[in-house]
């Protein structure tokens, strides 16, 4: 198959290095597009205001493989490669595999899934890819779970618009405990900004956020007036019984999380509905104002 690798991590690390070799090594068409430098936490941010830049890299990677470095952010480089490098458009796009967790709130902030989700925007089935530690470098059972997950997967494409968010724990092989279908959990950071003085004696700030809390339901985080508990009942019924990424990765299992770009709420809708048919009042207004608008 012909498989498009991107990070967020850069050219230089060794986690996109030992994925894209691998996938090379069993006998995929493997192409990196990927930062030319560390764009971590970028989230899905695009350059729009100046030239973006990318140069063939001819060392580091298997023989088989062709690597672009891209001045771009992670969004950018999965555009570049999709609209500008590639002759057709590969099977699947994998992104990672990043030095670091993506679990539950993380996603938003990664720049690692939203290149992965570049690709699922595009129509094209995606993974991100990460190891669940800063400290450790042992990226090779992760690489080799994306091989076995990619040919599992072969041309069966995912559900349109649907992501596969996939974590790894920082462990032997052999420690790893199995697979886990996970849902989307909660992590909580507390943002520490360190105040500094330059050698100009201009002060400046340093972000230096950590893991305080990890919530294991984000969905109990609902309630209070009755009205929105009985508007999550539907929700709760269909996920509750999935354990959360945060919560699986202590307990030495892969995870996989299925993610979409679409953030419209379900339980938003049928609760929006439920307080507008008890506020005849504001309908018949708005009504009045915008008659042909409704």
């Amino acid at each position: 198959m012909n498989i498009l690798v991107s990070n967020d991590d850069g050219i230089f690390a060794l986690g996109i290095r030992t994925l894209a070799n691998t996938l090379a090594a069993a006998g995929h068409t493997v192409t990196v597009v990927c930062p030319d430098r560390e764009r971590s936490a970028t989230g899905h941010g695009l350059t729009l205001h100046k030239p973006i830049r990318a140069e063939v890299v001819e060392s580091g990677f298997h023989p088989e493989v062709q690597a672009w470095a891209c001045s771009g952010t992670p969004s950018d480089c999965v555009k570049l490669a999709l609209g500008a490098l590639l002759e057709t458009p590969p099977d699947f796009v994998l992104s990672g595999i990043n030095h670091g967790a993506n679990l539950g709130t993380d996603v938003l902030y990664s720049g690692t899934v939203s290149a992965a989700m570049e690709g699922v925007i595009e129509g094209i089935p995606a993974i991100a890819l990460s190891l669940a530690s800063f400290n450790e470098r042992e990226f090779q059972p992760g690489a080799n779970f994306a091989r076995a997950l990619v040919d599992h997967l072969g041309n069966n494409s995912l559900t349109s618009g649907v992501l596969l968010n996939v974590n790894i724990p920082a462990v032997r092989e052999a420690d790893i405990r199995g697979v886990k279908i996970t849902r989307q959990g909660l992590r909580r950071y507390v943002d520490l900004f360190e105040k500094r003085v330059d050698p100009r004696g201009k002060t400046y700030y340093w972000l230096a956020g950590e893991v305080m809390e990890e919530v294991s339901d984000p969905l109990d985080t609902w309630g209070g007036d009755g009205v929105l508990e009985s508007a999550m009942t539907g929700v709760k019924a269909g996920v509750s019984l999935l354990p959360a990424d945060v919560h699986a990765i202590k307990e030495n299992y892969i995870t996989i999380t299925p993610l979409q770009y679409n953030l419209t709420s379900p339980s938003g809708l049928t609760l929006l509905g439920q307080w507008l048919a008890k506020l005849p009042g504001l309908t018949a207004s708005l009504e009045q104002t915008h008659p042909n608008e409704l």
